[in-house]
């Protein structure tokens, strides 16, 4: 079976079927999981061509719902073309797209659309947005509720980008009021600007330097405002990318309280420390920054203990002369990290040491990222009547990272030359087999299947 056909059916000796690892058929119909039957003969009464895998583990697709695609206007950084083949190589059959530095920003009804224009007819994994809640935009925000979006991002301090403004404690009150009893999530970059001590002369080089710059604290204040705002209006809300362990307590607490909160973090927080980072290496810089091993260790056990809900990309490409690797400037260089591809391997090769099982896999990179964007019916379980989204995959199979095996329209990551475990075989879209055996589909999924989910059917 090659890249670009229709998947009638599934055989494995491994699928991952609720807590339970077992031969299995998957039939398919439609588009939709069909049935799971765990008689492999009854392949013989299945209409259609059977894949079979062999004793690659089947599960459902990853939904990774931290991605900037940039499309439009910085298509130089990636675009959906390239993100989504990337997203496809890596397992990954959902993404949901952020509001910012695409130019212009989801931010209206307008530009929500110009981003579905710009979308449309090139997209190799299913694909929901975000919208962003900026200073004096709250007329904006149900519109694009019934629209579609699937929730909306702010920033508690500079985003990098001018034209997404950052909000004020009055905007937060008032984008709240709006989205009371919308059904919709805020998702809050939880880092906020505090008092600093006079800066010392530091080598902007050394990635200490930088890390000073972002301190915890800058998380703790952030997040203090998220839950006060969480309790009082009861609209539910979103850590995005948690980077420091001094603020789980805080997000504990505010649970035990009765706040509709969700957090998310990142796999390059779990996977990289600050101690290793070498002088000029600016392809590690990223807001909120890597920090210290014992850092990583906590969040690890929060991600275990489900005090962390989910694990996501934070894809955040770039040029690479944004990057400034030619001077090393920790300072001045874009912050974001690109892996979008490699987020399954990424999770799995730290997670497997720490006794995580697959349930666990599916647990944190597509249940529960299926359920902050409300697309649960739909994704994340290999369930009758859900989208025939799938990933196979070898857990055990090493490889390296290498710019040739990279699908990302800007090769620059951290994981250059890093050995991963646990290679994608194929991926499945809505009975579409996108991506196998290092091909791809030759034709995107077309516009019909772009999602525009049902947010909107929410009373507003």
């Amino acid at each position: 079976m090659e890249a670009g056909s229709t998947v009638s059916a599934v055989r494995s000796q491994r699928v991952l079927t609720g807590e339970d690892i077992r031969p299995a058929l998957l039939t398919i119909k439609e588009g939709k999981i069909h049935k799971v039957l765990p008689d492999l003969g009854a392949a013989l009464h299945t209409a259609g061509e059977v894949l079979d895998v062999g004793n690659s583990l089947v599960m459902p697709g990853i939904v990774d719902c931290h991605v900037h695609v940039n499309e439009p206007g910085r298509t130089s950084w990636e675009g959906y073309w390239t993100a989504t083949r990337a997203a496809a190589a890596g397992g990954v059959t959902t993404i949901v797209d952020m509001p910012l530095n695409s130019i212009p920003p989801t931010t209206s009804l307008e530009n929500f659309q110009e981003k579905l224009q710009s979308a449309s007819g090139r997209c190799f994994v299913d694909t929901a947005f975000w919208g962003g809640v900026i200073p004096g935009n709250q007329l904006e925000l149900r519109p694009m509720v019934q629209a579609g979006v699937a929730g909306f991002k702010c920033f508690l301090i500079h985003s990098g980008v001018d034209e997404f403004p950052h909000v004020r404690d009055s905007d937060l009150h008032t984008a709240m009021r709006q989205l009371q009893g919308s059904g919709s999530v805020l998702l809050f970059h939880a880092e906020k600007e505090i008092q600093q001590p006079l800066a010392e002369d530091r080598d902007p080089c050394e990635y200490s330097t930088f890390l000073r710059s972002r301190p915890d604290v800058m998380e703790l204040e952030a997040i203090r405002t998220v839950t006060e705002l969480c309790l009082q209006y009861q609209v539910r809300c979103h850590i995005v990318h948690l980077s420091s362990a001094q603020s789980l307590e805080l997000i504990r607490t505010a649970r035990k309280a009765g706040a509709p909160l969700t957090v998310e973090t990142t796999h390059h927080y779990l996977t990289l420390s600050a101690e290793d980072i070498p002088s000029g290496a600016t392809q590690f810089k990223c807001c909120p920054p890597i920090r210290s091993i014992a850092n990583q260790e906590q969040l690890w056990s929060a991600l275990s203990a489900g005090d962390i809900d989910m694990v996501v990309s934070d894809h955040s490409p770039c040029t690479p002369n944004l990057k400034h690797l030619d001077s090393g400037d920790f300072t001045q260089a874009w912050g974001g990290i690109s892996s979008l591809q490699f987020g399954l391997p990424l999770f799995w090769t730290s997670a497997c040491k720490r006794g995580f099982s697959f349930p666990d896999v599916v647990r944190v990179l597509c249940k529960k990222p299926a359920q902050l964007c409300r697309l649960d019916n739909q994704k994340g379980s290999l369930l009758p009547g859900h989208d025939a989204d799938l990933v196979i995959w070898d857990p055990e199979r090493e490889f390296v990272v290498k710019e040739e095996n990279i699908h990302h329209k800007n090769k620059l990551t951290p994981y250059l030359g890093v050995t991963l475990h646990g290679e994608v075989k194929g991926t499945i879209v809505r009975g579409k087999l996108v991506y196998f055996n290092g091909s791809f589909s030759p034709q995107p999924l077309g516009e019909q299947l772009l999602i525009n989910h049902n947010v909107a059917q929410t009373a507003l």
